[in-house]
């Protein structure tokens, strides 16, 4: 009887032990960054490099012919019988390809290059997006992926099954796959591709670090629904600069564990601006600390710069966030904080438990389509502390723009419309 209860008593001790462990599983942390005073820009063949073309796998480039099999050994020869520079080609033409994984490490020298000159198609058949994303590129250190082409979720005909995941308190909400999705890499640049009409996000970047998001196009309708462009989440450096986003969600959203973000030459619009959120639907949330957003514009947006955090749910904490130098044209929502997010108005619920400090507003100027321009609504149980909005020229055709400051008392200075808050 003691040996029984000496073991169940192992075993739970052991069980609880696994489960702290994935509660306090250590966020990334950027190490040496590979690209770090490279020219990126420019394209090379390095001394030795082999190039792997998809078509001597097998793939036929006409849109039809299912070439997710020659995808794959492609990849299994770049990624891992090679030892030296390698390179995946992805000629002119439409390959048509499911669900695939792009897995490190790989045994060929970093960084290894994906080179898509042509346009991939993502199969239309949701049942066949069983591992949640289409093209899935983990565990790996040092990716390009280059070529000026086309990555198209052909997404359409599954807008319509899209489920908004992050209102839904509902734990087995499924989102649509995402058309690229990086996770556990290092050392990652993706520049000069295009990704039009994703079934879900277009970028998803999670757990990663020195990640660079250059000179990309992203496009969807404006009323395709949850098709973020940039959506990053648990990651280190991410250095995000002169990128086209016109799509049916948020240009770039930013959620817990983001830290060292970058955002520079973004054109946003349509679509739902820039955000930062929401922050506090999920228990031990990380923070958000480290964000600088400039020289960006936005035109016909639906909301400007946002942070946004949940009433009633769980704690969470945003810090040292700057937007400086933005344009904005027929923004409804230009800048606002909304701690009572799918709660307002007249929200009954408790307080956000969200802690928000150190955010900036700087030189934010054009027109707006509302009269409520600055419109900062913290939480009663924690007001934003260290909060400043100067030099801010929001028009709304011939008529004034207003500001609202609640739970919040913001440093105001420089030339100001709206007015600070009384």
């Amino acid at each position: 009887m003691a040996f029984a209860k000496t073991v169940s008593i192992l075993i739970l001790f052991f069980a609880l032990a696994c489960n702290a462990d994935k509660s306090l599983k250590p966020e990334p942390v950027a190490g040496p960054d590979m690209f770090k005073n490279k020219n990126v820009a420019k394209d090379v063949l390095l001394p030795g490099e082999k190039v792997f073309n998809v078509q001597d796998f097998g793939a036929k480039g006409d849109g039809k012919f299912d070439c997710t099999q020659a995808f794959m050994d492609g990849w299994r020869k770049v990624c891992h019988e090679t030892t030296g520079p390698a390179r995946l080609l992805v000629p002119p033409g439409r390959f048509l390809v499911s669900s695939m994984f792009f897995s490190g490490p790989c045994t060929a020298a970093s960084p290894v290059t994906i080179q898509v000159q042509g346009t991939v198609l993502a199969t239309v058949d949701l049942s066949e997006y069983e591992n949640g994303d289409w093209l899935i590129f983990q565990k790996l250190d040092g990716l390009k992926i280059i070529g000026g082409g086309i990555f198209d979720g052909q997404g359409k005909s599954s807008w319509e099954y899209s489920e908004n995941c992050e209102s839904s308190a509902d734990s087995t909400c499924a989102r649509n796959p995402s058309s690229l999705f990086f996770s556990d890499s290092s050392n990652v640049v993706i520049q000069g591709i295009r990704s039009v009409n994703p079934k879900g996000f277009h970028i998803f970047v999670t757990k990663c670090t020195n990640v660079r998001l250059r000179k990309l196009k992203l496009l969807a309708p404006a009323t395709s629904p949850n098709t973020d462009g940039i959506h990053v989440s648990h990651s280190d450096t991410v250095i995000i600069s002169r990128n086209t986003i016109a799509t049916g969600d948020d240009c770039i959203s930013m959620i817990q564990g983001v830290k060292n973000i970058f955002i520079n030459r973004l054109r946003c619009g349509p679509g739902h601006g820039i955000s930062i959120g929401s922050l506090g639907k999920y228990p031990n949330e990380v923070e958000v600390k480290g964000v600088r957003i400039q020289n960006c514009s936005l035109t016909d947006t639906t909301n400007g710069l946002r942070i946004k955090s949940w009433p009633d749910k769980y704690p969470g904490a945003a810090s040292d966030i700057s937007f400086s130098n933005i344009i904005m044209q027929n923004v409804k929502n230009p800048i606002i904080i909304d701690q009572e997010y799918e709660c307002y108005p007249d929200c009954k619920k408790k307080p956000s438990l969200v802690k928000l400090q150190n955010i900036h507003f700087q030189n934010v100027k054009g027109t707006t389509t509302t009269p409520l321009a600055v419109d900062l609504r913290c939480s009663k149980l924690y007001p934003c502390q260290g909060i400043t909005v100067r030099d801010i020229d929001l028009k709304v055709g011939l008529a004034p723009t207003i500001s609202r400051c609640v739970n919040t008392k913001p440093l105001f200075g420089g030339l100001l419309m709206p007015p600070a808050c009384i």
